[in-house]
């Protein structure tokens, strides 16, 4: 939701506001940096663009909330793992993925469906959908 380690983790992928890179080595955090996330403010194609913008910092693996089912498929087509965020901050998380404490996440999950982890637990936006 922020810049830096200690900023909670957003429940949604695509349209997230930052995010953050992380470097580990020997199970403790080398180097971090984080990076706007521009598909936000994309009308459509948000979750494709930022699943591109991801797989271009050379990542191994990823830790998020929701994730959608096109930007999914991207992620695994280019092998980049999804582990599901279990709330908190980014360090928590990332502390989480070094200890080998977070589930690695094989379907697309839409707010906290099939994402595990308990985030995300709204049924959407009032727009009526799912009624």
């Amino acid at each position: 939701m922020g810049e830096g380690l200690n900023s909670q983790v957003s429940t949604i992928f695509g349209r997230c506001p930052y995010f953050v890179f992380v470097e580990i080595e020997n199970k403790k955090i080398k180097e971090e940096k984080t990076m706007k996330n521009m598909a936000t403010a994309y009308s459509g194609g948000a979750g494709i663009s930022a699943a591109q913008f991801v797989a271009n910092e050379k990542v191994d693996a990823m830790i998020s909330g929701a994730v959608g089912p096109k930007a999914f498929g991207v992620l695994q087509q280019l092998g980049i793992k999804i582990y599901g965020a279990s709330g908190g901050t980014v360090k928590e998380n990332v502390d989480l993925f070094i200890e080998g404490k977070l589930k690695e996440v094989t379907t697309p999950g839409v707010m906290g469906r099939g994402m595990g982890g308990g985030v995300g637990q709204g049924g959407g936006f009032g727009r009526g959908r799912n009624r």
